[in-house]
């Protein structure tokens, strides 16, 4: 219990953080300003030390424990993405359109818990993210909520650090993306996972491992069958600067017409490398959805060719929708060729060239896009 003194001794501390307008300074300092104009002795300031030292303990048991939100602060980021898109393919005229823009909303419990929640506002707006963390340690963290399935490399890379605007066409087909038989999901799901390092050396890990359970449904909506989803990923990290990995996907999802249930599986295989200016990325993945088997692979080149302010980017990539030997010739690859011109770490320009071949029925659907983002 404080004595009278030590009330008269904090009211002094107040009057003089008030007159000097020191709300900066430590208590440490504001105790030694204190000691120096003789308005408290040596003494009294010691009082005043250990009462600060026990207070900052109570804190300290406050904080490890689990506590509402309320009050915590929060960490806001996000990025914009407008672009100039030209599609030769007919009926698709030029276009300038806002491809991406997202608010990622960040907030830290304590040092065991924390949470997002990410939304895009491009077009009609939803939320992408919506998760809480627990990590215990580094070889195990606990997330339960809305976030990216752990499936494939290029799938779980933000489109705010893509080296080619467009994804490759397998990609796009096979991890809840786009052209995917459960519909475009932005590679997300609802679910739980656990995932860790271990087998650190230095200052890396050789292994990161990735599982869950997920409704298979998509983000923003219930599950829409009695089934749940499994999900794994597994990253190697032999050498530095060295990835490889491998993903499998087993579930069911209801599509098609009538919509009934159909088995929906992925594996997939992934290798990316980084020297010096240049790196290396590529990935095979494999898809069966009910009855039909589907492939492909894409393999991307990217250099620094000005410091890290001019970057040249390369990919092939090839896609098969059924790879039944009685219905061959429906494959479809890309080219892709871009330059990147980053003004800063919080802005970019992305000018891409996407040639695109169809193996029987050629349509003429190259197209050139030209992409500004804006981070903060």
């Amino acid at each position: 219990m404080k004595t009278p003194r030590l009330y008269i001794l904090l009211a002094s501390l107040l009057l003089v953080v008030s007159k000097y307008g020191m709300t900066q300074q430590t208590t440490e300092e504001l105790i030694n300003l204190l000691v120096s104009r003789q308005i408290i002795s040596q003494s009294d300031a010691d009082s005043l030390r250990a009462e600060n030292a026990i207070k900052a303990q109570a804190d300290n048991e406050k904080r490890t424990k689990f506590q509402p939100f309320f009050g915590r602060p929060v960490t806001l980021i996000g990025f914009l993405q407008a672009r100039f898109l030209s599609q030769q393919e007919a009926g698709k005229p030029d276009n300038l359109e806002i491809q991406r823009a997202r608010l990622d909303f960040r907030a830290t419990v304590n040092e065991h818990f924390d949470s997002r929640m990410q939304i895009d506002f491009a077009g009609v707006p939803r939320i992408l993210d919506a998760v809480l963390n627990y990590k215990y340690r580094d070889w195990l963290k606990v997330s339960a909520g809305q976030f990216f399935i752990p499936f494939s490399l290029d799938n779980t890379t933000s489109e705010s650090k893509s080296d080619i605007s467009e994804r490759p066409l397998v990609v796009d087909a096979l991890t809840a993306r786009g052209k995917d038989v459960i519909g475009n999901q932005n590679g997300r799901d609802i679910g739980i996972q656990a995932n860790g390092s271990v087998g650190k050396i230095n200052d890396r890990f050789l292994l990161d491992y990735y599982v869950g359970g997920f409704n298979g449904a998509g983000i923003n909506v219930p599950d829409n069958n009695e089934s749940k989803d499994f999900s794994g990923r597994i990253v190697f990290h032999p050498l530095k600067n060295l990835d490889m990995g491998g993903s499998y996907y087993n579930g069911y999802g209801k599509w098609g017409t009538p919509t009934k249930e159909h088995v929906r599986k992925r594996c997939g295989a992934e290798l990316s490398y980084t020297y010096a200016f240049a790196s290396f990325r590529g990935e095979y993945i494999h898809g069966l959805d009910g009855a039909i088997e589907r492939n492909g692979w894409y393999a991307q080149l990217t250099t620094y060719i000005y410091k890290k302010h001019i970057q040249l980017a390369a990919r092939y990539d090839i896609y098969d929708p059924d790879i039944d030997s009685e219905k061959k010739g429906d494959s479809s690859n890309n080219r892709g060729f871009g330059v990147n011109f980053y003004f800063n770490n919080w802005s970019r320009l992305q000018i891409n060239y996407m040639n695109r071949t169809e193996e029987i029925k050629q349509v003429n659907n190259d197209l050139i896009a030209a992409q500004f983002q804006l981070s903060f």
